[in-house]
């Protein structure tokens, strides 16, 4: 039974890795967590979308290109 639970927590890590989202354990805001910024609507140049906020706002952060 114990080896189930830690099956399916690798694979819940797996699956947010695998969607783009870090799993950062006590981060109750995910868009700082990787650099961005929360804004209305979408992302404008030279930011490029990365996630949604709590709020609903998109998470942009800036282009490496920049």
């Amino acid at each position: 039974m114990r080896i189930l639970y830690q099956l399916l927590v690798v694979l819940f890590i797996m699956f947010q890795g695998a969607t783009g989202q870090p799993f950062v354990p006590g981060s109750s805001d995910g868009c700082i967590a990787q650099n961005g910024r929360c804004f209305p609507g979408i992302c404008r140049r030279p930011y490029y979308w990365i996630g949604t906020c709590p709020n609903g706002f998109s998470c942009c952060r800036k282009g490496w290109y920049n």
